[in-house]
């Protein structure tokens, strides 16, 4: 089976560059849809790869955008939501639900079978968060058109790697503050490597024995937010009084107050969403699962040590090296 033509949705962010950057190395044709082109002038830069000013949530705008390709990859998410509301918001619904349904309507009517589509580690239903809820709705459509399309579903833990929102966020945080207050410090999370899962989509797209899976993409090792927080810290050479405030109404009362800022990097709901450990048993591992160690990649980005060698590094994980 070979692809030539790929259409990236989501592909503007962060794991998506690391993904149009693995197709691009192995000769694919990459369309990403954006909404503003200008915003991703490092993408542009990258052979193989255009950038199309689009709408992703409007059908017809899909539909010609699938024209000519080969496979579509959707990697949209949002972490937080304004709207918040039982079983979750808008923001929550047209991102997670509603689009994953538009883009299987859109592959259907042109033609196109193979989907790779991210959803999150703990997606359910019934999950006890928005966010949680709404990426197990979408999985669900997703998972209902595997009659019709060649569909794989990727459920990832958090994902690391430099320009990430996870321990970058910390590291700003605690550069701010020399006492730390930390929610949820007992949640357990097996951080992954964004570009372990870049190679997971990539490898996945021309193999047919990953059609109609669902695989859970995790790190080799689970450790608490609080041993996250504190390795952010050793990296950075800023020791922190860590102060636990539990799962409780303090905890709730910081992501509240966090929750109000122009990026968040915590809201109630991802509190409910850390209820759930972001673990796995190993049991649905993508093939050959060797995931990269937290601890080979983080100082790269975080440590001043190696702040020199940061772009060099950059370049040797996209490449694979």
């Amino acid at each position: 089976m070979e692809l030539k033509n790929v259409l990236l949705i989501g592909g503007s962010g962060f794991v998506g560059g690391w993904i149009a950057s693995c197709l691009s190395q192995r000769g694919v044709r990459v369309t990403i849809a954006t909404r503003h082109r200008d915003n991703t002038k490092k993408l542009i830069m990258l052979p193989t790869v255009d950038m199309v000013e689009a709408n992703v949530h409007d059908a017809g705008a899909l539909v010609a955008l699938m024209q000519d390709q080969d496979a579509v990859i959707n990697l949209v998410g949002v972490l937080h939501d304004n709207d918040s509301r039982l079983p979750y918001g808008k923001g929550f619904a047209a991102a997670h639900v509603d689009l994953p349904r538009t883009i299987v309507g859109a592959m259907k009517q042109s033609g196109v079978r193979r989907l790779l589509h991210m959803s999150a580690l703990n997606a359910a239903i019934n999950g006890p968060s928005e966010y949680l809820c709404s990426k197990g709705e979408g999985e669900a459509v997703v998972r209902g058109a595997m009659d019709e399309l060649d569909v794989t579903v990727f459920r990832p833990s958090v994902i690391f790697g430099p320009d990430d929102v996870f321990l970058n966020v910390f590291a700003r945080l605690l550069k701010l503050f020399p006492v730390f207050p930390l929610g949820g410090g007992s949640a357990r999370f097996q951080p992954v490597f964004v570009g372990d899962v870049a190679k997971a989509f990539c490898d996945s797209l021309t193999d047919r024995s990953t059609f109609a899976q669902t695989y859970e993409l995790c790190g080799p090792k689970v450790y608490t937010l609080r041993e996250l927080v504190e390795y952010t810290a050793q990296l950075l050479g800023k020791p922190r009084r860590i102060i636990d405030l539990g799962n409780g109404g303090w905890a709730y009362l910081q992501a509240g107050l966090l929750w109000l800022l122009p990026r968040p990097p915590m809201s109630p709901d991802n509190l409910r969403s850390m209820e759930v450990d972001s673990v796995t048993d190993g049991s649905h591992n993508y093939p050959g699962w060797q995931p990269t160690p937290l601890e080979a990649v983080a100082p790269t980005y975080l440590s001043p040590k190696e702040i020199g060698q940061l772009r060099l590094d950059r370049y040797r994980f996209r490449a694979g090296r």
